[in-house]
């Protein structure tokens, strides 16, 4: 690893600082910037998860896409997770530490709202910043693919009714322009202009080309990784320094509750044998959540100015740094991992 590689996690603390920081001091510039979105995806970040995802797409190798069939075990882990225990982990959760731990140091009527926040949060895998991880642990690539497409489709059908489940509401409206454009935006373009690029590199200078491109484009993955960070941070720094201690109380159940899926993902992976460059990957996109769709169905279902919006917005400022800490601890436990004989 590299200088920048090797200390990324004081990068990241700097950049949240200094979000929070331009955010309170130039609030105009942010404004300016979050209010570039169609749907309710900000194109500016849009283009910046394009940046940092480019380096996994060029990695797969379409043809080799059907090899996915022997981590089976891995796929069955992640579907496990993503729609059998994070949205009913996240209401336990929500309820004990929301609902009732901590409902006397926040606003009565917005408690329940808060909790139906949480929920909408965890019930919806994510779909971009799962390549950023994914590439970062230098999980399986083909693998993250299959596993996000799969995670798509069934959110189509799921996501509304789990949602209406769990809220106890009859009728859910799904935020269907935020959800397809972003299944646009950051699966069908960014896959299909990398396998382009791909062909291009490995017909006019084969692998050694591929690689080149890769090691050169890295640095800027990271780099819009951190800017990323600066924005998300800058665009609730008014916020974050006007309601502190609510932001805390709502981000102990999503830190609880992505440490809480990861590892259960993670132990489940190796109970079964699958490969750690599949169980990385299966760990991350088991704890992730798609914050856009989250935060689109918050303010459709209950106001911009709710409690459920402002707690989809934890989670986005919440998912990076600590998905970086969750990737940090995976890499760490790799010989843990592969220290036994698996099936």
């Amino acid at each position: 690893m590299g200088l920048f590689e090797r200390y990324l996690s004081v990068w990241v603390a700097l950049c949240i600082v200094a979000g929070i920081a331009l955010g309170h001091l130039v609030p105009g510039v942010f404004q300016a910037i979050a209010a570039a979105e169609v749907a309710k995806v900000n194109l500016p970040v849009a283009v910046l998860i394009w940046l940092m995802i480019v380096p996994m797409l060029l990695k797969i190798d379409l043809g080799a896409l059907g090899r996915v069939r022997e981590h089976w075990r891995g796929v069955g882990v992640t579907l496990f997770i993503n729609w059998a225990v994070k949205p009913f982990s996240m209401a336990l959760l929500g309820t004990l530490f929301i609902g009732n731990l901590f409902a006397p140091l926040l606003p009565q009527d917005q408690i329940s709202s808060y909790i139906a926040g949480l929920i909408l949060l965890a019930a919806a895998p994510c779909t971009a910043m799962v390549f950023v991880w994914s590439n970062l642990c230098e999980g399986e690539p083909h693998y993250t693919l299959s596993q996000v497409a799969l995670n798509d489709i069934i959110m189509v059908f799921a996501f509304a009714p789990l949602v209406g489940l769990l809220l106890g509401v009859a009728s859910i409206t799904v935020p269907w322009d935020t959800l397809l454009l972003s299944v646009l935006l950051y699966i069908v373009i960014p896959v299909v202009a990398a396998q382009l690029w791909r062909r291009s590199l490995l017909a006019t200078g084969g692998e050694p080309a591929l690689k080149r491109t890769l090691d050169l484009i890295q640095p800027v993955s990271l780099v819009a990784l951190l800017t990323t960070l600066v924005l998300l941070f800058g665009f609730q720094g008014e916020q974050i320094l006007a309601q502190p201690l609510v932001i805390l109380l709502l981000a102990v159940p999503i830190l609880i509750q992505v440490y809480f899926n990861a590892g259960l993902a993670y132990w489940l992976s190796r109970r079964f044998g699958v490969a750690w460059c599949v169980a990385a990957p299966a760990a991350l996109i088991g704890a992730s959540n798609f914050f856009e769709l989250a935060v689109a169905a918050a303010i459709s279902l209950f106001g911009l100015g709710s409690g459920a919006a402002l707690a989809t917005v934890v989670g986005v400022l919440v998912e990076v740094p600590v998905m970086l800490s969750v990737v940090k601890i995976v890499k760490a436990t790799k010989p843990w991992y592969e220290g036994r004989t698996h099936a």
